[in-house]
Formats: structure tokens, C-alpha cells, sequence
């Protein structure tokens, strides 16, 4: 099988080109983000490979279809920059990657959880400015913190059991519960109100959707417990960046830990250390001493690169052999 792999960078393409050392499909990689400018790349091919920050419309879908394109394989779990619908109209299927590395993104949120609590980024430049002083540095204790989770599936489910780890009390809020797994683990359901009431950090685990979009605005934030540390490593729209702006101005936000971010295409993933930053929410964002931002690295370790790399590929293989995708991703 033909694949073009697009938005496509040096660890993508090793991790891909290991996973295909059989050269059982044929390649080619573009640093291009595929959307209705970039669409013509893909004639000719049997598939496409985008990522996170791809738009596939319905009339960039009809052109893929129209060029011979029968595939598109995401190499990630979300699907929201997709028609699906679009997709299913014009005879494409479309396949994910449901769980690569839950641990990695999970792990990445304690990351930067403990660098915010402990202030050990402001630490580490003082002491490379041999400034040892302390003023400042306090920090708090995780154990006997309140954990709250938006969200409990996979990623969700591995940042409670971390937090289990470190003492802390857990609850979750999800619109689908799994007694079993909440008792496995050891947290408690509970209802998006008191989530935001009781939790001293809340980590956001949910997909985007209609009904998750901007579920961190200026009314949920109101009820917050004042000085509450947001985590967000799942999607930018979860949250609205200017009420947040406000929240964290008046000290009801005692922290923040991005990864994603609402208007993050264009700017993650690139280097734009030669040119002004255009995105004034950003900007204003990153001037806070109390908020923490990564370009959207949660996923990016070796091993849960390796594993969205084999599931990918995985998928173009059991298609290519007529069999039902088992990660395809249809119409609700």
C-alpha cells in the first residue's frame, strides 16, 4: 500500500520507517499539514497519514476520494479534525490509534504538575544564575490533595493511579462509569459541580466534542476552589483561553500546565524562535510566572512512539487484507 504520512517530522519518520522494516507498504513522507491547499500531494495514493493539526473536510475527503485515496490512518486517538460522515459518503474508512501510550500522556501531566507545585522551573533558573535564595519557592504537598479528573478513560484512568501514587484523594467526573475500574484504582465518581468544587488540582482527560468544548469557562472556573491547578493534556478547546486569562489575573487559577492549546495549529510542532509571536491569548499566557507550556509532547516517547507507529501501519496491513478494521472510527 501506498501511504503519504503528512505534518511529518524526524521522530515520525523513524518510528515509521522501523515499524515498515519489512517494506511491507511504500512511504513517503511530507512536512506539510494536509488540508484543502495541500490535498493534491496525496494523488496517487492508496492512503493518508495525518495528524492532529490535519484538516480533512468534506471537500478535501471528496478530492482524496477522487484521486484514489480508499484510507486515511490517524496516528493518534482524537479524530476531531475529521468529517467522518464526509469520509463514510465518499468510500473512505478511517482508522486511529485508540491507546498508544496512556502512561505517556499521563505521566507528562504530573510533569507538569510537580514542576508548578514545587516551582522547580524558577529554581533551576535561579541556581544557573547562582542566585541559591528560597524566597518564593514554597510549594505544596501532593499527599492528602484532592485529584479531580475530567475524564476517566485510558489517560485519565493512568493519571488516577499516579495520583493514588502520591496520597492524594481521587474523584473523576465522565459521562460513562466503570465501578470496577473505580474500584481497582481507587477513585470515586463524581458529577462535573462537585469535581470542580473539591479538586485542588484538576487534570482535563476528556475528548473534544460539542458538548466538552470551553468546559473550563469563566462560570466552571467561578467554582473552583480558589488557587486550584488546572492540567491540560488532552485538547486546546477544553478550555477558553480568556476566561482563564481572567482566572488566573485575580488568583482564582493558582496554576496552569498546558500541552495543547486552543489555536495551537500553526505555532506547535515549529520552531517560531525567529519571528513575533502572532497569537495574543498565547503570548499573555506565556508572560505568567505560574503557568507552565509544552507543544503538545505528551505522547512523544519512545515507546508510545513505537506503538502508534505499529497500530498505524497495523491498520493499512489488516485493510489491504479485506478485513473489518477493528480500530475504525464511524458514525455515532
Amino acid at each position: 500500500m501506498r501511504i503519504a504520512v503528512f505534518d511529518t517530522h524526524p521522530y515520525d519518520e523513524r518510528a515509521l520507517s522501523e515499524a515498515n522494516a519489512a517494506g511491507e507498504h511504500v512511504l513517503e513522507f511530507f512536512e506539510e499539514r494536509l488540508h484543502d491547499k495541500t490535498v493534491e500531494l496525496a494523488h496517487g495514493f492508496d492512503a493518508v497519514c495525518p495528524f492532529v493539526n490535519c484538516r480533512l473536510t468534506a471537500s478535501v475527503l471528496q478530492r482524496l476520494a477522487e484521486s484514489g485515496v480508499r484510507l486515511v490512518l490517524l496516528r493518534a486517538s482524537g479524530f476531531n479534525g475529521i468529517d467522518v460522515a464526509a469520509a463514510d459518503a465518499n468510500g473512505i474508512q478511517v482508522a486511529r490509534v485508540p491507546a498508544y501510550s496512556p502512561e505517556a500522556v499521563a505521566e507528562h501531566a504530573f510533569a507538569l504538575m510537580l514542576t508548578l507545585v514545587r516551582k522547580t522551573h524558577r529554581a533551576y533558573n535561579r541556581v544557573r544564575e547562582q542566585n541559591f535564595s528560597l524566597d518564593s519557592l514554597e510549594g505544596f504537598t501532593l499527599h492528602g490533595k484532592t485529584f479531580g479528573a475530567l475524564g476517566a478513560g485510558r489517560i485519565g484512568q493512568a493519571a488516577l493511579r499516579i495520583a493514588r501514587g502520591f496520597g492524594c484523594r481521587t474523584i473523576a467526573y465522565d459521562p460513562w462509569h466503570n465501578p470496577q475500574i473505580a474500584a481497582d484504582i481507587g477513585f470515586e465518581y463524581a458529577g462535573l459541580e462537585r469535581v470542580l468544587e473539591e479538586s485542588d488540582i484538576l487534570s482535563l482527560h476528556l475528548p473534544l466534542t460539542s458538548e466538552s468544548h470551553h468546559i473550563i469557562n469563566a462560570a466552571s472556573l467561578a467554582r473552583t476552589r480558589r488557587g486550584v491547578v488546572i492540567l491540560n493534556t488532552s485538547r486546546g478547546g477544553l478550555i477558553d483561553s480568556a476566561a482563564l486569562i481572567d482566572a488566573l489575573k485575580s488568583g482564582q487559577v493558582g496554576g496552569v500546565g498546558l500541552d495543547v492549546y486552543e489555536l495551537e495549529e500553526g505555532v506547535f510542532f515549529h520552531d517560531l524562535s525567529d519571528r513575533p509571536l502572532q497569537d495574543d491569548q498565547l503570548a499573555r499566557l506565556m508572560i505568567f510566572p505560574n503557568v507552565l507550556i509544552t507543544s503538545h509532547q505528551g505522547f512523544l516517547t519512545v515507546e508510545a512512539l513505537r506503538a502508534i507507529a505499529e497500530t498505524t501501519l497495523g491498520n493499512a496491513s489488516a485493510f489491504e487484507r479485506g478485513e473489518v478494521l477493528a480500530n475504525r472510527v464511524q458514525i455515532a
